[in-house]
């Protein structure tokens, strides 16, 4: 009998901070579902911090996952076969082995509806043969496998070895059949995982995955305070509400990559699955065109083909679907993006996806070059947003 993890009562349930409660909520590389939550792997800059359940280490289930699956579904920004989703990228690990059956339940039950919607699972643990042929079993949804790797080694930070992310990554890949793997490269930090052998590491582990992410390093206060209180090395001197990459990371990156002869490389989560898929960018980053300037050839022509930019009068028609947000107040759109005034991130995010096309807050405009990220690290000539990210490296940059 397949092991699962405990199902709360609903007073426990009730007793969680009000933002774990929530099963269903919008993040930009889709609709996550989180109704699992509590993770052992102890990754001291985990999201988990965020919400208020870093100590929650044994998962719980917070109700069984055909209601979780029903009210993913039923979700006023769920879109059959449109919307993508994450499974578990929030506070687990989906493939934790009391985890993983609930993992396979949610696809499966997905699956047996017939939606070709896309599928993001997020993991640095052991992936098995076993594991691999469930996935190929799939025969709708377009699933895709991120496997977080950082080559990080010190274990106060990430006491999980790399070493099982890297040998899930070559086992998934070399059983890949409907599914796709991502070489998830993430947290990169300056002076903790960006050395010549780290970059060398990930360029030989890129040809065992069909597309590679690289990212930098979610900072925010509640995880600046852990570091703190633990004592561990702090990597910036502020938080920032965005990641960090600063310049000169990004630009090491690229270089070790295009002298390495490593494989397809992405700056953003939704251009490598796509790529991996043989579809267009759901996102719609095509218009950010200083993102497109290292993705291959021909998935910059399927993203050309498909980009259009979208009316003011098709914005209000989908956020007529948007509870209480019909009255959405666009400010301008121009051919990298929609600009709106007042909206959050999860109705942007639906809009977004939606209509295939970047719509970014006035609050806290997307900076050319900066790619969505913080601008710690990068060039002091930027305009300046004062509601922006003011975190500095504490490494030369």
């Amino acid at each position: 009998m397949p092991v699962t993890v405990p199902l709360l009562t609903p007073d426990q349930v009730a007793q969680l901070p009000e933002a774990a409660r929530s099963v269903v909520d919008y993040r930009k590389s889709g609709l996550s579902l989180n109704h699992i939550q509590g993770c052992p792997l102890d990754c001291a800059y985990c999201i988990r911090h965020t919400y208020g359940v870093w100590d929650m280490r044994v998962p719980k289930a917070l109700m069984p996952d055909a209601e979780a699956v029903r009210q993913l579904v039923e979700h006023p920004y769920f879109q059959a076969d449109h919307t993508p989703v994450q499974i578990f990228n929030r506070a687990t690990d989906p493939f934790l082995p009391r985890v993983k059956e609930h993992l396979f339940a949610v696809l499966e039950d997905l699956d047996s509806r017939g939606l070709t919607n896309h599928v993001l699972v997020i993991t640095r643990y052991r992936v098995d043969p076993e594991d691999c042929d469930r996935l190929n079993r799939l025969s709708n949804i377009r699933v895709t496998i991120l496997v977080t790797y950082s080559g990080i080694s010190d274990k106060r930070i990430e006491p999980v070895k790399s070493e099982i992310a890297e040998k899930s990554l070559k086992t998934l890949y070399a059983h890949a059949g409907r599914y796709r793997v991502i070489l998830y490269w993430r947290p990169l930090v300056p002076g903790l995982n960006d050395t010549p052998e780290h970059m060398a590491k990930a360029v030989e582990l890129s040809h065992h995955a069909h597309g590679t992410v690289f990212t930098g390093l979610f900072y925010r206060d509640e995880i600046a305070d852990y570091y703190k209180a633990n004592n561990l090395p702090e990597p910036y001197e502020g938080t920032a509400r965005r990641k960090i990459v600063p310049e000169t990371l990004e630009r090491r990156v690229l270089e070790a990559f295009a002298h390495g002869g490593g494989g397809p490389l992405f700056r953003k989560t939704s251009c490598s699955v796509s790529f991996a898929h043989g579809v267009p960018d759901y996102n719609g980053h095509f218009g950010i065109r200083e993102l497109c300037d290292i993705c291959p050839a021909k998935q910059l022509a399927l993203c050309a083909q498909h980009h259009q930019q979208p009316t003011e009068e098709a914005v209000h028609d989908l956020a007529r679907r948007l509870p209480g947000r019909e009255d959405v107040e666009i400010v301008e759109i121009t051919e990298r993006a929609a600009i709106v005034a007042g909206l959050d991130e999860q109705p942007r995010y639906f809009l977004q996806h939606g209509l295939g096309f970047q719509f970014h807050d006035q609050r806290h405009p997307h900076k050319l070059r900066l790619h969505g990220r913080a601008d710690t690290g990068w060039s002091a000539d930027k305009e300046t947003d004062p509601d922006n990210d003011q975190a500095t490296s504490k490494e030369p940059v």
